[in-house]
């Protein structure tokens, strides 16, 4: 069994900078990797970012690109999604999720773990 723990969601105003957090726990494979998503009521599940194992392979979605950076830190089994000049758009529920294979990572039906969600409101 895989835990995911998302923390750092929150109110910030438009422009403003936000960390989220997101700690795995238990059975995790040796190697895996992580994304991010968001969701707004009565819309899909959308990626936002992944990353590797190492870090050498990013991805992001095209809006995103440039305002949010995605890192991880292997020792505390942590993945951390730094979040600048955000605008209303942005605001969702974000969630992390693990991919033990690292195939279709754009894609929320591939990754079998997922946190619990934090929420992320951004006023304009």
């Amino acid at each position: 069994q895989v835990q995911l723990v998302e923390s750092g969601g929150g109110l910030v105003q438009a422009g403003g900078s936000l960390r989220l957090s997101c700690a795995a726990s238990g059975r995790t494979p040796s190697t895996y990797y992580m994304g991010w998503f968001r969701q707004t009521p009565g819309k899909e599940r959308a990626f936002v970012a992944a990353i590797n194992w190492s870090g050498g392979w990013i991805s992001y979605e095209d809006s995103v690109r440039g305002r949010f950076t995605i890192s991880r830190d292997n020792a505390k089994n942590t993945v951390y999604l730094q979040m600048n000049s955000l605008k209303p758009e942005d605001a969702a529920v974000y969630y992390c999720a693990l991919n033990p294979r690292g195939l279709s990572l754009s894609r929320a039906s591939s990754y079998p773990y997922w946190g619990q969600g934090t929420q992320v409101t951004v006023s304009s």
